[in-house]
């Protein structure tokens, strides 16, 4: 659709206008919401017994995404799971979202109606209800805020200050999947060589990795009920950033092996590809929102027999030290470095598509 017609088409609907529409498209809610999208603000029925968690992100086009490398119903999809990752980390159910937008020029409501689509086909298979939120126009690129509401039992909340040292470091999942994707779909957009020897089965497994990445939910739910873990997060900057905060928070230190970095048969050709090794990959990728968390040694034997439960596999990559240790890489050779922050911090370097 040429830019003066998309423009048009939101000049149209005007602001209300297209509130109704996703309201009428996408705002389908459940009985615990009493009033939902068209008030000044949503009311819910709260759960008892329940402690709420509350969470936000807020993804710019140019540092979270780009449009040609990401569909709309990519980018909607990947901001809820950035929220719904969060949730995970808690050990919580999700129930409730809020989505704000700031549209540029140029875009449609075709445009929005895809975003809003991904957003909620994340969301809806977790009977997540879209409660309200807020639309502005934007002088700039695309914005997209969301909040989101849910819920976990008094006393079961995983937070990241609670890793002593002796226990073990466990991952979900594979790492290094997303990062490998997204420079996939950036040498695609920029027709460089990619990686051409790469297999498509490698290419499509790595790609969709970046674009629908997996909360994990149901492996959260299972740490926190059944009171395994001590520390958890969501990886979304990368392991050796998202470690560092539960070494902080928790005042200890950390050893990581890197032989032990759980990597996909993609991930390893795609660096076997560039000639790099894979454990950078691990270390400095985002985006993966695999959950970071650590295990006692009396709880490690629970924690296998609920491997089956999760949807996804466990993986021991280290063990917490004491704070003088530091944090720490065991190369394969048996060699101890620091273990360097080289994941993505916002305000440290110009901004690009991470």
């Amino acid at each position: 659709m040429p830019r003066t017609a998309a423009a048009s088409s939101l000049a149209r609907l005007g602001e209300f206008g297209l509130i109704r529409r996703l309201r009428a498209k996408f705002g389908r809610t459940g009985p615990s919401v009493i009033r939902g999208i068209g008030d000044d603000t949503a009311i819910i029925r709260p759960a008892p017994g329940r402690w709420w968690l509350l969470t936000t992100d807020l993804l710019a086009e140019g540092i979270h995404f780009a449009t040609d490398t990401a569909t709309y119903e990519d980018i909607g999809y990947r901001a809820a799971v950035a929220n719904l990752s969060d949730i995970a980390a808690m050990g919580g159910v999700p129930h409730y979202l809020l989505a704000s937008i700031a549209i540029p020029s140029g875009r449609s409501a075709a445009d929005i109606d895809r975003l809003y689509r991904g957003l909620m086909r994340a969301c809806r298979r977790h009977r997540v209800d879209l409660v309200g939120g807020d639309t502005s126009a934007s002088r700039h690129g695309l914005l997209v805020s969301i909040a989101l509401i849910g819920s976990v039992e008094p006393g079961r909340a995983l937070t990241r200050d609670a890793a002593r040292a002796g226990d073990a470091i466990y991952v979900t999942g594979t790492l290094g999947d997303a990062l490998a994707g997204l420079a996939l779909l950036s040498a695609q957009r920029t027709r460089g060589p990619g990686s051409r020897t790469l297999s498509a089965p490698h290419r499509r497994f790595l790609m969709a990795r970046h674009l629908r990445p997996t909360p994990r939910l149901l492996a959260g739910r299972l740490l926190a009920m059944r009171r395994v873990a001590t520390a958890a997060i969501d990886l979304s900057d990368g392991l050796s950033g998202d470690l560092a905060h539960i070494c902080e928070q928790s005042d200890v230190g950390a050893e990581i092996e890197a032989a032990a970095l759980p990597l996909s048969p993609a991930c390893r050709a795609y660096a076997a590809s560039r000639r790099m090794d894979p454990s950078r990959l691990a270390l400095t990728g985002g985006e993966d929102y695999e959950l970071l968390f650590t295990v006692p040694p009396r709880h490690e034997a629970t924690l296998r027999r609920l491997s089956g439960k999760a949807g996804c596999r466990f993986t021991r990559i280290g063990h917490i030290r004491s704070k003088a240790f530091g944090q720490r890489l065991r190369r394969p050779d048996g060699t101890l470095q620091r273990l360097a922050v080289t994941s993505y911090r916002h305000f440290e370097r110009p901004a690009s598509t991470h």
